[in-house]
Formats: structure tokens, C-alpha cells, sequence
């Protein structure tokens, strides 16, 4: 592994404009093909296919044509001043007028007026009028938009409260963007500080950026055909950035090791493509692996959205070993330090901040080791208490339209009405099909927490009933669950005695069902990707201890993430300072996310960090001479890639999306534990205990293990037998290589 990538980081350097051209042409290629693209569409994809409610979801779908459309729709909240009545003549006719000019817009396909429909509170305080358009709200023209509120408007000038609810105006979330911008920004201040240079610091951020344009580029062209959205994308440009920036930092900063050693520039590129381009392949390697595993959870959205980030990554890996030699190539000497480039090679250095750090945990490894697990015990408590959701409008701020619409609704109807439970009963098996489903309403609505049922609609067929039930609490309430689970419990009975079945669907039970199945699905996806991985670095580092290690810090990392996690954005505490308005519930799909993301970036920090001990012990270091070698190399190295990513993933909290907000959160949490504590402390302290054990491997795991010398021996026994440098050998040829 090291020859081959020692030979293609000089043929890379020998052939800078060549391999320069040939990205060039990828970017631009695929910068055409994006324009020429068609939007992509996701339309008629299951969001979690096999659970109850998305069974009765896509069943609706099925014998309601038409009931399941996606199109915009929007909710308006009228409430009357106090003391007053909706139901006054002034304020209906307000609102009637409001209807009538909202039903007469292009794109409607019907605005349903409050006083016919019922939708009226008990008090006469509230009511709310239904919007529906033809077309999805991405769609939605300014002008349609604009007409929309010009009609609200007029409403709010009788002297009603009107605020709106629905996606037909609420704020599309973009991706990207000022997010990114920050995380460079940040980036570019720590890599300007590590290397001193403007060039040195220029270049990762430089070959990140076109990273992450040629996987952003590719996930626009490919979107038609298999339903990637800008969304799809957020995760591929979060993690391409970072580890576009990481990968090309160790490349970068070898290469400046080399150079000062006395290498010259063709042999000091390939030496640093041998070397640290070969923790970059296997650090790449455990990324993907963890995002690839996402497929297993069965969610369609994780799947596309973890396969386009390990596109991304490897994109950022193939970057790091050919075109980052490509660009020292042409300016050899400009990512140099000053000493370097005046003297041509520098005193090696023999003690630095790293190195210290390293003997000190060595000389009380048992106490930094028990401080440092009992500390991200404690960080890691709240996790026990975590709940998982969906949060929807009552997560907004409460400056927001949105959230207003939301509690005004919840004071007027009941807090149960922003969450109704949708059934579907299907009555082909059920002799009188009425009375199988009256008798199922009965029975729901004689159910304890049911507050109404809505009369039943029957198909053009008669042979399926749709009809609501709205709970008596929120649709985050623990006892909103119980109600389904009690609801689901009476199936079994009504079914014997009707013949005819029902499901229940809805936001809210979907909601319950999609954690449900996350959390199922959360013990398989770990032992998925850490059996592989384990499996990767044990070959890696031909040691039994160090990959159990490695797992272990991984565990502690992201318990320690989670517990932050829910002490923020679930119980509070700190939230204001994050924009988070309104505590509750953690996504479901957040968890098992930043599980898996969290375990390649820690992979990643253990292979760069580990991979240089490795490299000294297998060249005649002692166990801890090994350790405050590789710390003395690469402890700088790695906390700047780690405060890069910290930088990059902190500037997602400010995105206006809950989900992107927690992940980013949750991804700066997670770097900053495993790099500076699990990484910087518990590591050594563990190597220290463990010493020479630490590489031990049994000699018939030995033999079967192929070796692929990320340590760069090869490169060493090779000169050595050919009493020759590693300059002598040649770079790869541009076709017919044979390996």
C-alpha cells in the first residue's frame, strides 16, 4: 500500500498539469451536466417502509387517489380580540371575504371556508379556514405567495389575529451556504496559525472546496434519477468540507516534514502520499463504511443521504493523494516555513507541546485515564433520558407565524388537535361494511384519551372508511403514545368480531412508529459498522487491543454527544445561546445519524493519530517512546483537524433547520470529546498501561492478516535492499500499470 501510494504521489507531482486538467475537466464536466439536469423529484418514495403507519399511509394512497397529494396547503389561525367572537357578523364576513379572494387564486385547488366546515372553537374565540394548493410549496411562484398574504393582510386590517400555519408560506430550509462560509472562514484561521504560511494554509481549504463542488456538482446531476435533493446534499457538503480540509492537512503537513528533513520536493510528495496518504485511504475507508451502513436502518432518506456523504469522502480521499501533490508540484517551496526555505532542512524536532503532553499522561496514566472516563460518564448521563419525535411547529420560535398558528390552535381546540390520529379501515373482509366501521368508531371513540371522532368517508369502492381521531394531549405527549398503542391493542378483537381491520396513521403516529423502528434498527447498525471496522483496523494496525480500544473511546465519545445533546435541545439548558427557542424532543432520526458519523470521525482521529506510534514502534521505538513519537509528529496535526471540524460543524447551528441545527451541534460535541479527550488522553493512558501488549497479535492471525504497511516499512526494506533512496523508485506510469 505505501509503494503504490509512494508512486502515485510522485507521478503526481511529475505530472502536476496533467492531473490538475483532468479534476479541472471532472469539475467542469459535471458543472454542465448539473445545468443540463432536470430537478430531481422525490415523489411516491415511502419514508420508512415496513412500519404501521406508513403501511396505512401508502394505503390511503392506494384507494383514496388523490387523499395523500403533496401539494402546498396552508392553515389560517383567525382569533378574535378579547371579549369577542369569530362568529361576529363583522369578523365573518372578514373572513368569508378572505376565502372567497384565497379560492380564486391560480394554484388553489380550494380554500375551504371555516363556518361551513365546523372548524369553529367551542368558545367561538377561534377558527381556521384550509388552503389547498395544486402544487408543492417549492413550487409556489412569489406572485402566488404574494397573493396569499395580500389576502391576510385585509383580514389582519378588520382587527382579527390572524397567523398562518402549513407549508405554503413557511421558510424553505436551504442548505449550505452561510454555514459553510463560516466553517472556512474559522478553518482558514486555524490552518493559517498551524502552518504559519498563507500558501500552506490556502491549499487544504482550496482542494476541500473543489471537493466539495465535484460531490455537490454529482449529487445534482444524478438527482432526477434517484431523488436527491439539496437536502440529500447537506451531510455531503458538511462532512466533505471537513475532511476535504483534514485529509489534504496531513498530506500537506508530511510533505513539510519530509522537505525539512532533506528530501527534495518529487520524493518528499511521494513519501507523504506513503505515509500519511495511507491513514487518509483507511481513515477514508472507516467513514464510508459508517455512512454505507446507514442503508441498513430502511430509511430511503438516510440511505441517499449517507451514500452521497460517502461519496463525498472518498472524493475528498482520491482529492488528498492526487491533486494535493499535483498543486506542490507547482509551488513546492510556498507551503514551507520560513526556516525551511531559507536553510533547506531543519534540526529535527525532538520536543514539542505534543511530546510533552504524551510524557505526562505517561507518567499517571491510571488517573488522566479514570478522570478522563469518569468526565464523559457524566457528560453522558442525560442520553438515559433521551425522547425521540419529530418536531414540528412547536419547536419554532415563538416570533415565528408558524408557532403562533400552532398554540392558538392548541388553546382554541384542544392541544390534541395539531396531532389527530388518521385510521383507515379496510372492510373487504366485513359481511356490512357501515356497520364494521361505526362499530370501529365506536369503540375509538369510547377509548380513554380520545377527545372527538370525525364522521367516516368511504371510497368510490365501499370497501375502505377514513376518518380522524383527535387525541386529548400534544402530539409529543407520552400519553398521545399510550392512546395509539391502546387504540392499536383493540385491533385484534374488532377484527374477530367485524371482520374488518384498520390502521393508524397521522404525523403523530408516524412520528411514534419511525422512532420505534430507529431504535430497533440502532443495535444491528452498530454492530454492523463496528464489526467492519474493527475488522479494517485490526488489519491496519496488526494489533488484537488496539481496535478494542478504538471502539471503546468510540462508545464513550458518543454517549458523551448524545447526553450534550439532550441537555441542550431536550431539556434546555444553554438552548437560548443556541437559537433554540423551544426544548423538546430529539428527532428521531438524529441518534442513530450522529452514531454513525461520530464513529467514522473517530476512526478517523484514531488511524491518524495511532498510525504514526505504529510507525515508530514497528521502526524501533519502545511502546512508550512509540507514544511520545507519535504525539511529538502528529498531536499538533490532528487538534487542528479537529478544531477544523469543530469550526465546520459549529457553523451548521446556525441553519434554520432542526435537524441540521442538532447534528451540527451534536458533530462539534462529538470531535471536541473524541479528539481531546478520548484521543489526547484515554489513548495514551491506555498504550501506557498496555505497553509492548498493546501490539500484540497472535502469530496465526499474523500469517492470514494480509499486510498493507500503512507504517510505510515497505518504502524503507525496499531502499534498504537496493542500497538505494526512496527517490530511486519509479512513479507509475499513466497506462499500463501492472500491480
Amino acid at each position: 500500500m505505501a509503494t503504490l501510494l509512494y508512486r502515485l504521489g510522485r507521478t503526481a507531482f511529475q505530472r502536476r498539469w496533467l492531473v490538475a486538467l483532468l479534476w479541472a475537466v471532472i469539475l467542469g464536466g459535471l458543472g454542465f451536466g448539473a445545468v443540463k439536469a432536470p430537478a430531481a423529484s422525490d415523489s411516491g418514495t415511502s419514508f420508512m417502509p415496513g412500519i404501521e403507519a406508513q403501511k396505512a399511509f401508502d394505503l390511503i394512497g392506494e384507494r383514496f387517489p388523490g387523499a395523500s397529494a403533496n401539494g402546498a396547503n396552508a392553515r389560517i389561525v383567525f382569533v378574535a380580540q378579547h371579549g369577542e367572537k369569530v362568529t361576529a357578523a363583522d369578523n365573518r364576513a372578514a373572513i368569508d371575504a378572505f376565502v372567497k379572494e384565497a379560492d380564486g387564486a391560480p394554484e388553489v385547488s380550494g380554500a375551504v371556508n371555516p363556518f361551513t366546515a365546523k372548524a369553529v372553537s367551542r368558545d367561538g374565540s377561534t377558527a381556521y379556514a384550509t388552503v389547498n394548493y395544486r402544487v408543492k410549496a417549492s413550487d409556489l411562484t412569489d406572485a402566488d405567495k404574494t397573493a396569499l398574504e395580500k389576502a391576510i393582510d385585509q383580514v389582519r386590517s378588520s382587527g382579527l389575529t390572524v397567523e398562518v400555519g402549513g407549508t405554503a408560506l413557511a421558510e424553505q430550509a436551504a442548505a449550505g451556504g452561510s454555514s459553510e462560509a463560516i466553517g472556512i472562514a474559522l478553518a482558514a484561521v486555524v490552518l493559517l496559525i498551524t502552518f504559519g504560511s498563507l500558501a500552506a494554509a490556502g491549499l487544504p481549504l482550496l482542494t476541500a472546496v473543489i471537493g466539495v463542488g465535484i460531490s455537490m456538482l454529482g449529487i445534482m446531476v444524478l438527482g432526477s434519477t434517484f431523488g436527491l435533493t439539496a437536502t440529500t446534499g447537506t451531510l455531503a457538503s458538511m462532512l466533505g468540507l471537513a475532511v476535504g480540509i483534514d485529509y489534504a492537512l496531513f498530506v500537506v503537513s508530511r510533505y513539510r516534514e519530509e522537505r525539512a528533513n532533506g528530501h527534495d520536493p518529487g520524493e518528499a510528495a511521494g513519501l507523504a502520499v506513503g505515509t500519511a496518504g495511507s491513514a487518509v485511504v483507511f481513515a477514508g475507508l472507516t467513514v464510508v463504511i459508517a455512512l454505507a451502513g446507514l442503508s441498513v436502518i430502511g430509511v430511503p432518506l438516510l440511505t441517499k443521504m449517507g451514500l452521497c456523504a460517502a461519496g463525498a469522502v472518498a472524493v475528498a480521499v482520491l482529492i488528498a493523494l492526487t491533486l494535493v501533490p499535483a498543486l506542490l508540484g507547482m509551488w513546492p517551496n510556498a507551503v514551507l516555513s520560513r526556516t525551511t526555505r531559507k536553510r533547506g532542512r531543519s534540526k529535527p524536532q525532538t520536543d514539542n507541546v505534543g511530546s510533552r503532553w504524551a510524557r505526562f499522561v505517561l507518567r499517571r496514566p491510571v488517573a488522566v485515564l479514570v478522570l478522563s472516563v469518569v468526565g464523559l460518564g457524566v457528560l453522558a448521563l442525560p442520553a438515559a433520558h433521551l425522547e425521540m419525535g419529530m418536531p414540528g411547529a412547536e419547536s419554532k420560535p415563538t416570533s415565528s407565524t408558524e408557532r403562533r398558528a400552532y398554540d392558538d390552535l392548541a388553546h382554541g381546540f384542544g392541544a390534541g388537535f395539531n396531532g389527530p390520529l388518521t385510521v383507515v379501515a379496510d372492510v373487504r373482509g366485513a359481511h356490512d361494511p357501515k356497520a364494521a366501521v361505526a362499530r370501529i368508531t365506536t369503540e375509538i371513540t369510547g377509548t380513554r384519551g380520545v377527545v372527538s371522532v370525525s364522521a367516516a368517508r368511504f371510497n368510490q369502492a365501499g370497501d375502505t372508511a377514513l376518518f380522524s381521531a383527535v387525541p386529548a394531549t400534544g402530539p409529543n405527549d407520552e400519553k398521545t403514545k399510550d392512546l395509539i398503542h391502546t387504540i392499536r391493542a383493540e385491533r385484534p378483537a374488532l377484527e374477530r368480531e367485524t371482520g374488518a381491520t384498520f390502521k393508524v396513521t397521522g404525523s403523530t403516529a408516524m412520528d411514534i412508529d419511525v422512532a420505534q423502528a430507529l431504535q430497533d434498527a440502532l443495535v444491528p447498525y452498530l454492530a454492523v459498522i463496528v464489526g467492519l471496522a474493527l475488522v479494517l483496523l485490526l488489519v491496519v494496525f496488526r494489533s488484537v487491543l488496539v481496535p478494542v480500544k478504538a471502539a471503546f473511546g468510540f462508545l464513550l465519545s458518543v454517549l458523551a454527544a448524545l447526553g450534550s445533546v439532550v441537555a441542550v435541545f431536550q431539556w434546555g439548558w444553554g438552548a437560548g445561546l443556541l437559537g433554540v427557542e423551544q426544548p423538546g424532543p430529539i428527532m428521531s432520526l438524529m441518534p442513530i445519524f450522529l452514531v454513525g458519523i461520530v464513529f467514522g470521525l473517530a476512526m478517523d482521529y484514531e488511524v491518524f493519530l495511532v498510525a504514526r506510534m505504529r510507525e515508530a514502534y514497528v521502526h524501533g521505538d519502545r511502546a512508550p517512546q512509540a507514544v511520545v513519537t507519535g504525539f511529538r509528529h502528529s498531536a499538533r496535526v490532528v487538534v487542528a483537524a479537529a478544531v477544523i471540524m469543530i469550526a465546520v460543524f459549529a457553523g451548521f447551528v446556525s441553519a434554520q433547520e432542526s435537524m441540521i441545527k442538532t447534528i451540527g451541534f451534536g458533530l462539534a460535541v462529538a470531535v471536541l470529546f473524541d479528539a481531546f479527550v478520548v484521543r489526547m488522553a484515554i489513548v495514551p493512558a491506555v498504550l501506557a498501561l498496555l505497553g509492548d501488549r498493546a501490539w500484540w497479535l497472535p502469530k496465526w492471525l499474523d500469517r492470514l492478516l494480509p499486510r498493507v504497511d500503512v507504517e510505510g516499512s515497505e518504502l524503507t526494506t525496499e531502499a534498504a535492499a537496493h542500497g538505494t533512496g526512496p527517490a530511486d523508485l519509479r512513479p507509475l506510469p499513466l497506462e499500463g500499470t501492472r500491480v
